[in-house]
């Protein structure tokens, strides 16, 4: 049996994640959605908000956070879908999790992972982020949640556009690309988006195509060239930018990695970095390897999986993207440099 895709949707208070929900719920898209949905209190309000009909079932957790108090009852709850839908009882091809507007998704998403019976039954679809245009500067400068919810998002989706101008939205988004150079950013109206924007977009999933914004990465990026002639280039400018805790960094070299040593760093990276590291993922040349090895991971959970030949005429080179909290860049960029041929 297939694999039942997850959609996490997780945003700052008030963001519009419950408008864009109820939205997703009412449009005529064919899917049948199994909600899990939580706010703090004993109240659910959110349940009186959503539009119901006989395709969606919604389960409420009433005790608190589901990305961490009760993170166990994330795993009941899914557990306690896949069994119903197994026995015929419910009947649903896609399951969204909206999360509290200070939630941080990485134990959202690490659930999918190291839960036996829920990676039986589940793949984390992608992480939806809703941003708040009109709110989003002051809430990242105030609120770590803010920026987590950011830095693990597959795709961006920016609410309140109407109520901003032409300036602060471009700030806004050049912002977001810093922090997040690997989600795409679109924009959402009264929660108004097509359902191919948020639903089957695969955007978690371990794959080669590793999509980043140079203009937006190229100046805090460490470049390894195999005729430089010395470690590589690092590139500091300051733009009086927002000096965001979480932050991007890309990895690129023109020379193939060792494997033994690649992954004795990997794993000491992950061991004293991994509560740090939201999210990483990238297209490796491995020594001695006619394809492409692909990986990535949340925290201190990695997988690898292999990806298409390199083409015959095709440049070889690595490629990886890290998002974290206050991460060693140098300590980073220069042991993976040490990793190389």
């Amino acid at each position: 049996m297939s694999l039942i895709p997850a959609t996490i949707l997780t945003g700052f208070l008030g963001a519009g994640k419950t408008t864009l929900l109820n939205r997703i719920l009412q449009e005529p898209h064919g899917f049948k959605i199994a909600v899990i949905e939580n706010e703090f209190g004993q109240e659910n309000i959110d349940h009186e908000i959503l539009v119901h009909d006989d395709n969606e079932q919604i389960v409420e957790m009433n005790n608190g956070c589901i990305c961490c108090t009760v993170r166990g009852d994330l795993i009941a709850a899914l557990s306690t879908l896949a069994r119903r839908r197994n026995n015929g009882e419910l009947d649903f091809d896609h399951v969204v999790i909206e999360t509290t507007g200070l939630a941080n998704p990485g134990p959202v998403t690490q659930t999918f992972f190291i839960d036996e019976e829920v990676a039986t039954h589940y793949l984390v679809d992608a992480v939806i982020t809703v941003v708040d245009a009109r709110h989003a500067m002051h809430q990242l400068d105030k609120f770590e949640e803010a920026q987590r919810q950011v830095g693990f998002a597959d795709k961006l989706l920016l609410s309140k556009t109407d109520l901003v101008d032409a300036d602060t939205l471009t700030a806004l988004t050049d912002r977001l690309r810093r922090i997040n150079p690997r989600a795409a950013i679109a924009t959402t109206h009264f929660g108004q988006v097509p359902i191919a924007a948020v639903m089957d977009l695969r955007g978690f999933n371990l794959n080669d195509k590793l999509d980043i914004d140079r203009a937006f990465t190229e100046e805090d990026e460490h470049v390894h060239d195999a005729h430089c002639g010395h470690d590589g280039h690092l590139h500091e400018h300051h733009h009086g930018r927002h000096s965001d805790n979480i932050a991007a960094f890309v990895f690129r070299s023109d020379r193939p990695f060792r494997a033994d040593k690649l992954d004795e760093f990997l794993g000491a990276l992950v061991q004293v970095h991994g509560p740090q590291m939201l999210r990483y993922k990238g297209v490796l040349w491995m020594e001695g390897a006619d394809r492409k090895v692909i990986f990535q991971g949340v925290h201190q959970i990695l997988g690898t999986d292999m990806g298409a030949k390199w083409g015959e005429n095709e440049a070889r080179a690595s490629k990886i993207v890290f998002i974290g909290q206050n991460l060693p860049k140098d300590t980073f960029l220069l042991g993976l440099q040490q990793c190389l041929v």
